[in-house]
Formats: C-alpha cells, structure tokens, sequence
C-alpha cells in the first residue's frame, strides 16, 4: 500500500486490505473512504470487511463507489462532504487512486485553480486534464 497525498489532509492509494487500515490510521487518518464498487473485487476487499477493520481501529468510514466513466454529481458531492467534516486526514481508495482523485479534485472546484487540481494530482501519475472543463470554474 502507497499512501498519496494530495494534500496535507487529503491522501489516495489503490486498492487497500482490512490488514492495511491500522497502518492508515497510524498514520493519521481518522477517515476512510472507499472509492471502488464491490462488484470489481472479490469478497475478501469488499466494502464491508474494510468498514469493520476500519471501524475497529477507530476511523470513520464512506462508501461512495464511483464507476470509472459514470461519476455522478452525487459521488462529487460526498466526497466534498467526507472530506469537509472530516475531523482529521481523509484516506480514499480504489482500484488506482485515480477515481479518488478525480472526486476529490471535482469536489474542490471553484476552491483552487484547475492548474493546481490537476498539477497537485500529476505528481501521482493522475492524469486529470480531460476534466478541466469541469476545474477551471
């Protein structure tokens, strides 16, 4: 597991294990948020397993499944909401961290320059230029 940050309260990775989340919350994250749909993944890394590792250690945890080419405004919306009543670092996760970060930089539109959503989030290998359109508000 590879923690990206984005921002100073706001990380992505791919794909995590319940065995990842006491490590995450190690690290200061007091919410997880999971990205990636159960139908793209096996039993073992489905939603709910992560919710109750999560849980057990002690972070607050979102189901907000976002379907690559499919995200809704809705997804946009909770992903601004986690991550603004969030009382620490937000973790999110999916298959690459790309969907995580896609939400995210959609969620903060109109707060910082599109330059900055999709530079901050290219350092990471997110290739976030098709939505500037949709940044640059």
């Amino acid at each position: 597991m590879e923690i990206r940050a984005l921002t100073p309260r706001y990380a992505v990775s791919p794909q995590i294990a319940p065995e990842d989340v006491p490590a995450i919350v190690a690290a200061g994250f007091t919410r997880i948020i999971c990205n990636r749909p159960d139908a793209e993944i096996g039993p073992d890394l489905q939603a709910d397993r992560v919710r109750a590792a999560a849980e057990a250690a002690g972070a607050e945890f979102v189901l907000n499944p976002v379907i690559g080419g499919a995200i809704t405004p809705e997804n946009v919306a909770t992903q601004g909401a986690a991550l603004e009543g969030s009382q620490g670092p937000v973790f999110a996760y999916c298959a690459s961290g790309n969907r995580s970060s896609i939400v995210w930089a959609l969620s903060q539109a109109g707060k910082r320059s599109a330059d900055d959503l999709i530079g901050t989030a290219a350092r990471w290998g997110y290739n976030l230029e098709p939505f500037r359109p949709l940044l640059d508000v």
